[in-house]
């Protein structure tokens, strides 16, 4: 397979600054392959690295950036043998180093190096030889690009849900979740949760994402104000207003952990998902989470397990993962995608280089 010598690439200089360029195409080296992107989406941390102009985890300026994305191998470097030019695959955003104490006790995700892969809004990407050999998954002949780009957001919720202890909550009569926030994180968590079996009550500020919500397999929607102190008015929603077995924060919003932690019911867990700004500090009703027992468990990431079964899930035409795909655009107009989502206009917006 011959490439081309040039790309487009949206490349992040700073707050809000974004230039698409005109860049050579990689050339992989030992152990490394290029992959065509065919579909990379949007994310709400894209959001947060544009407006921020860096993420201090992830990558630093000036960068090509974006990191949910699906494609075909083009071109493989020596000593490569696990994928040949034309597979299709998706590439999963981190690769753990699979030996330090937490990746041998299986959570890759806290792994003491984890590197981060960015660079989803070009035409082509050089994946570094440790995410060859670990983060690399082939996909069906079934299943969409744009669709499989997916897998990332996915294999954080399906983390997320595993530390929800669904097979307790499940046992319980009537047992409701509550998930606050339906961006497109928390309408992935509506779905999986209603995959479960369990109620799902979604709570958000924007009647259109309530309405995907309901899409999603959400049993109720509870239209919310900004700001907190809504937990009262959620609470109602449940059965006999006493609270959910499981609820999710999706906002990363500190007012909203308070009312994640005020909306769990007797004996129920509360899953901090949404990552708050560094040095945020929430206030404990210690008394409550004592002789209650509610149990309140912070995630970050995913796992390569988490992964793999989001390429399963994605397959599964009856999950409707097809409802965040707002619109399609080329390379060239990132800005703009990242702008609609800042405007609530779109949930995600599939980012293509032939538009």
């Amino acid at each position: 397979m011959t490439l081309p010598s040039r790309m487009q690439g949206a490349v992040l200089l700073g707050p809000s600054h974004i230039e698409v360029r005109d860049l050579a195409v990689p050339t992989p080296g030992p152990g490394e392959i290029v992959v065509r992107i065919r579909a990379a989406t949007t994310c709400g941390t894209d959001v947060k690295v544009y407006k921020h102009g860096g993420h201090p985890r992830m990558l630093t300026v000036p960068t090509l950036f974006g990191h949910e994305m699906a494609g075909e191998v083009v071109a493989a470097g020596t000593g490569v043998t696990k994928f040949t030019p034309g597979e299709r695959v998706v590439i999963a955003n981190s690769a753990a180093c699979g030996s330090c104490s937490y990746c041998l006790c299986e959570r890759e995700n806290l792994c003491e190096s984890l590197a981060y892969l960015n660079g989803a809004f070009a035409e082509y990407i050089l994946v570094p030889s440790r995410f060859v050999g670990r983060s690399v998954y082939r996909l069906p002949a079934s299943l969409a690009f744009e669709r499989a780009a997916l897998a990332e957001p996915l294999a954080c919720v399906l983390h997320g849900l595993s530390a929800c202890d669904l097979d307790r909550y499940q046992r319980m009569p009537q047992a409701q979740a509550v998930v606050y926030g339906a961006g497109p994180i928390g309408l992935l968590f509506v779905a999986a949760l209603a995959r479960t079996g369990i109620e799902v009550i979604a709570a958000d500020p924007n009647p259109p994402r309530l309405t995907s919500a309901k899409r999603m397999g959400a049993t109720c929607s509870v239209h919310i104000k900004r700001g907190g102190q809504q937990a009262k008015r959620v609470r109602a929603a449940t059965h006999n207003a006493h609270g959910a077995a499981v609820v999710v924060d999706c906002t990363g919003m500190p007012e909203v952990w308070n009312d994640a932690i005020a909306t769990a019911q007797v004996g129920g867990l509360v899953n901090l998902f949404g990552g708050c700004a560094p040095g945020t500090q929430v206030a404990l009703d210690t008394h409550r989470l004592h002789y209650s027992e509610v149990t309140l468990k912070g995630v970050y990431h995913h796992r390569p397990e988490a992964f793999r079964e989001a390429i399963s899930l994605l397959g599964d035409k009856t999950f409707p993962a097809d409802e965040l795909l707002s619109a399609h655009m080329p390379i060239s107009r990132v800005s703009d995608a990242l702008q609609q989502m800042m405007n609530k206009q779109a949930l995600k917006v599939v980012i293509t280089s032939d538009g």
